[in-house]
């Protein structure tokens, strides 16, 4: 199972380049801008994948190799991390190809594996880098889910496109609520937290400067969730010390 980690950490940015090289249909930012939403974040904000992706490739050869071949703790969390991983890896031809309903089960199993795993590292000391790479990917997904979410929304139209700004602030409650539930199991996890800051900052970055109505809202909402996300974990830590 460790193997597999290792070669799944090492197929999902492979998987990545494809997918912006149109290998497997339209890029990801092309789908995404043809449902625009009250969630969606700036471009910018994607460059995470680069950092997250390079960490879990760093997770999966320590954890392979040397010493911590024998961690017990790392052998615990390699199945989920290994399904995490291959979901990461089969979401973007998934949404390439427009498959919102797939997308949104993968995407949804991804954040449960990875989450799961981001927590049993935080209640663990120690491997400090297999914590960091997979709480900066958990992270990410617990706002990137909903953002998915969203879209699925606005491809079906399941709800109004016109004025989104009600079920939209729905969405935001709900990411709001698993993003403190999730940071307070995990006492306060300084990386899962600036991975899920770092995407509500994009969001407000986007949303700010959006023709669409009822953007402006949406970008405050997104602000004051980061801010009491912050001041959180800033508390969970200071109790901890």
């Amino acid at each position: 199972m460790r193997i597999l980690v290792l070669l799944l950490s090492l197929s999902t940015p492979v998987v990545a380049w494809l997918s912006v090289t149109d290998a497997f249909g339209p890029d990801q930012g092309t789908v995404s801008d043809r449902y625009p939403t009250l969630l969606v974040a700036a471009g910018w904000a994607f460059s995470i994948w680069s950092v997250i992706f390079t960490l879990n490739i760093l997770h999966g050869v320590l954890q392979a190799t040397g010493q911590r071949r024998h961690d017990a703790v790392l052998g615990r969390i390699a199945p989920a991390t290994a399904a995490g991983f291959f979901l990461t890896l089969i979401w973007m031809p998934l949404f390439s190809q427009e498959l919102f309903w797939m997308c949104l089960l993968v995407i949804f199993g991804a954040l449960a594996c990875l989450a799961w795993s981001a927590l049993v590292l935080s209640r663990n000391r120690g491997n400090v880098w297999s914590w960091l790479a997979l709480s900066l990917h958990a992270g990410w997904l617990s706002l990137a889910a909903f953002l998915n979410l969203a879209q699925t929304v606005v491809a079906h139209q399941l709800l109004p496109v016109d004025n989104m700004l009600g079920w939209s602030a729905v969405l935001f409650v709900l990411a709001a609520v698993l993003l403190l539930g999730l940071n307070h199991a995990m006492r306060g996890n300084l990386a899962y937290a600036a991975a899920a800051l770092w995407g509500l900052v994009a969001v407000y970055a986007k949303q700010s400067s959006s023709g669409l109505a009822g953007s402006s809202a949406a970008a405050w909402i997104a602000i004051v969730i980061a801010v009491v996300l912050a001041v959180q974990t800033a508390w969970l830590r200071m109790r901890r010390i």
